[in-house]
């Protein structure tokens, strides 16, 4: 259930009339005379996101007017709707995408974060119509999980939890899971998975969830699932270590991108696979140096414990190919480096297919949910060639380090499988989404709506 958007019935509720910044003359020439003073007082109709009140003779609100972009990209007008006054509103407009970027602003930017602190008060938006958005209010409830899932801290969201909410989340979408936990791992030929995991009270977990028709094609989503990230042995300090509940980051974008797919009934036969693990310091943690034979069969020499993310993926990645899968798609909060050249909304993307990186970065600008697609340099493998093993998990030179994490990826997908992986940063700092600092979705929309158009 949404904090800030409603689909029940309000007996009384506001219209909020959105108008493009470049249709607003037009518009004005429209209305009467006291509206017209009454704007133009207030110096309405210059900029995106002003909104104007407009009051009945006994002084209740009547209306909201509300200038939109002409592009209606719905982030730039969030911490404007915050402003309005604690009320029920619902869109009033013949204008199908305009009514639908104003939902999005809506849901994106009145969410909060309610689980330790609930009846946080934001303005309600009504939408009755559910057939007729029923994509956005989809687009804005998987970006809803998303964060929550993020923002919640890793004593409330490890790998045992983590999993609970994907059993639950299965349940409630006739979908199956199945878990491969603990030393079982072992056993099961995840090595990688338990190396990682191993230290922790909670133990390293396999999550997977199936859902659609055996005889659609094969789609896997592959998401790291790293609940909380000390650095390992190779600790953080208190400062990089802050956010690091985030982490998981890659498995919460999977989960809201198959609640899209799901809600959408897209014909393809959905495998998502989650490596669950918290990287802890005990001591049974893995250390700088150690070796590990992935499920591939290749060697890893750790170069570093605090690049965790692609060892785990390592042994889901190989899992993910095993079944042949028409595409794999994998989200992961992989490297500080790739917000060092993108900063964080921007989201690097790396795939062994030139057209599905363009394709994405194309949806991305008709979202406003922008991706970057970025070259798997294969020129740079060198770097991770270590004298000892098949691969490091380090690049062994301090530049690249987004390219060298995902060309680490790219040794354990088949040539023939075609394959996105997407360094997300999973957060913002409150500017996307007028003012509220936390845990983002970026570029799950963008990858769901190239998604549509693939199969």
């Amino acid at each position: 259930m949404l904090n800030c958007i409603t689909t029940e019935h309000k007996t009384h509720s506001i219209p909020v009339i959105p108008i493009l910044l470049s249709e607003y003359d037009n518009w004005l020439s429209k209305q009467n005379n006291y509206l017209k003073n009454a704007t133009e007082s207030q110096g309405f109709g210059q900029n995106v996101g002003q909104f104007f009140l407009d009051y009945h003779a006994n002084g209740t609100l009547s209306q909201v007017y509300l200038i939109l972009a002409d592009d209606l990209n719905p982030y730039t007008v969030g911490a404007n709707i915050n402003q309005l006054p604690l009320l029920d509103y619902h869109v009033a407009s013949d204008d199908t995408q305009a009514n639908e970027s104003l939902i999005k602003s809506w849901g994106f930017s009145c969410y909060r974060f309610e689980r330790y602190k609930a009846n946080q008060e934001v303005p309600h938006l009504v939408v009755s119509d559910t057939d007729k958005y029923k994509t956005v209010l989809s687009e804005v409830t998987a970006t809803h999980w998303v964060r929550d899932l993020i923002n919640t801290p890793a004593d409330d969201m490890g790998p045992t939890e983590l999993a609970a909410w994907v059993d639950n989340f299965a349940g409630n979408h006739d979908a199956k899971t199945q878990h491969i936990v603990g030393d079982e791992l072992l056993k099961q030929n995840f090595p990688a998975i338990h190396l990682v995991g191993r230290a922790s009270h909670k133990s390293p977990r396999l999550i997977e969830m199936n859902w659609g028709d055996d005889s659609n094609p094969r789609i896997t989503l592959v998401g790291k699932g790293v609940c909380f990230d000390t650095g390992g042995n190779n600790m953080k300090t208190g400062m990089f270590m802050k956010l690091m509940k985030k982490d998981m980051g890659g498995a919460a974008h999977v989960l809201g991108l198959a609640k899209l797919i799901i809600d959408h009934e897209l014909p393809v036969r959905l495998q998502v696979l989650i490596p669950a693990v918290e990287n802890a310091v005990a001591g049974n943690a893995h250390r700088q140096g150690d070796i590990v034979t992935t499920r591939s069969g290749q060697t890893v020499e750790i170069g570093h414990t605090d690049a965790e993310g692609r060892v785990i993926l390592s042994d889901a990645l190989t899992y993910a190919t095993e079944f042949n899968p028409s595409l794999i798609i994998d989200f992961a909060t992989l490297t500080g480096a790739a917000r060092v050249a993108l900063g964080p909304t921007l989201t690097p993307t790396f795939s062994n297919r030139d057209e599905i990186n363009q394709g994405i970065h194309d949806q991305g600008l008709l979202t406003h949910d922008n991706t970057w697609p970025m070259p798997l340099y294969r020129e740079y493998n060198k770097y991770i060639k270590p004298k000892i093993a098949d691969l490091t998990n380090s690049g062994s030179i301090p530049q690249a380090g987004c390219i060298t994490a995902a060309l680490f990826l790219e040794h354990f997908i088949s040539e023939d499988i075609p394959w996105i992986h997407i360094d997300t940063y999973g957060w913002n700092f409150g500017d996307r989404t007028g003012g509220i600092e936390g845990g983002e979705a970026l570029s799950l929309v963008a990858v769901f709506h190239w998604l549509k158009s693939y199969i």
